[in-house]
């Protein structure tokens, strides 16, 4: 969802494109009429919401890391006006859109206007009555860490820091831990087994800021070790077909442990296990000696530009495509309705960038001055 920000670092293209296509992928499985193989390939494409958390992780951090060692401060006025630029524009697009056209809107209920507005939307978000664009919790996140966390790091500076916020960082990720732990006991166990069950476990345990926060900390982790501990960040790139194979077996294990979502063991280990696997596919995708990092591939410096605007798109996109399917007597659940609305999401996707997205991001590199 964030947008690249060094055309170098095309290991993060690919992980970027890899993103919203595990998040295509299960949201159609799981939403909407689909091949009977999507079943076996889609069911654990959620974890793409987390692989863009740690992205954005590093690229934000990354930045204001850079700021602290050159300018010994955090310029929040060029922060926020880059935030702002990128973000904001698409997304009031789409908002727009999904409360003025009934006819786009996947399901019926929207959360109310204001929580859009305000970034709260996943706040005690009830899919019971607010199905509609609900995708939006995980913007809902990404912005509040956009609005906090540069102030958070301009507070610390008048501690003088430095190396210390690498020890910080574990424990903010274990508080995340411990939340989901805690809310698991408290507020979810005790429902198990009735209908209120998972609506409460989304409501409580998968949406809240404060249950999310382990792939944003994993990158900001990384940037902190790169910035900061310059022979640390050599150490890792030079094994970085360890850390691609670790993070792919974390992952594989995460696989198991989350084949349940809405259980203790997925509720408690599950994200934190995903985000770390993540974040080892991203320290390797970040050496200069690895594949993921020499690889240039237009296809995908293609999905990962259009990403953001298929993510805030493509359940909408995909509900026409299956009503346009329906329309002409076609099956929803075949493979043609689903090329159908990958062709749909990304013919719409492009729509939004060409028209919005690019001259904003224009607007943004003159105003910022790069």
């Amino acid at each position: 969802m964030s947008s690249p920000s060094d055309k170098k670092l095309h290991g993060l293209d690919h992980l970027r494109a890899l993103a919203i296509v595990l998040v295509f992928f299960y949201h159609y499985s799981v939403l909407f009429p689909h091949p009977k193989w999507m079943d076996t390939y889609g069911r654990f494409g959620w974890i793409g919401v987390d692989l863009f958390f740690v992205l954005s992780g590093f690229l934000i951090a990354n930045h204001l890391f850079e700021d602290v060692q050159n300018k010994k401060t955090v310029p929040l006025k060029q922060f926020y006006l880059k935030r702002f630029f990128r973000i904001v524009p698409a997304y009031i697009t789409v908002v727009i859109i999904y409360f003025s056209i009934p006819v786009f809107r996947e399901w019926e209920a929207l959360s109310p206007l204001w929580k859009y507005l305000t970034f709260t939307q996943n706040l005690g978000l009830d899919l019971r009555h607010n199905r509609t664009f609900s995708h939006a919790w995980s913007l809902c996140i990404e912005e509040q860490f956009y609005l906090l966390f540069p102030l958070l790091l301009f507070a610390l500076l008048a501690f003088k820091p430095g190396k210390k916020i690498l020890f910080i960082l574990p424990i903010v990720f274990l508080l995340t831990f411990f939340a989901r732990f805690i809310t698991w006991g408290a507020v979810v166990e005790p429902l198990n087994g009735t209908p209120q069950f998972g609506v409460t476990w989304a409501k409580w345990i998968y949406y809240p800021t404060w249950c999310r926060l382990d792939g944003l900390i994993v990158g900001i982790s990384i940037a902190a070790v790169f910035r900061f501990l310059p022979k640390t960040k050599e150490y890792v790139q030079r094994f970085y077909l360890l850390f691609l194979f670790a993070g792919l077996a974390i992952l594989t294990g995460a696989y198991y442990i989350c084949e349940q979502q809405a259980t203790f063991q997925a509720s408690t280990f599950g994200f934190s296990l995903v985000a770390l696997g993540f974040g080892c596919i991203t320290v390797s995708a970040l050496s200069p000696s690895s594949f993921m990092y020499k690889y240039h591939s237009r296809f995908t410096v293609f999905i990962a530009t259009l990403s953001y605007s298929v993510y805030l798109l493509h359940k909408g996109l995909i509900h026409l495509s299956q009503e346009f399917c329906e329309h002409y007597e076609m099956a929803e659940d075949s493979t043609i309705a689903f090329l159908l609305s990958i062709a749909g999401s990304l013919a719409g996707a492009g729509a939004l960038y060409l028209v919005i997205e690019k001259p904003f991001l224009k607007l943004r590199r003159h105003l910022s001055g790069n």
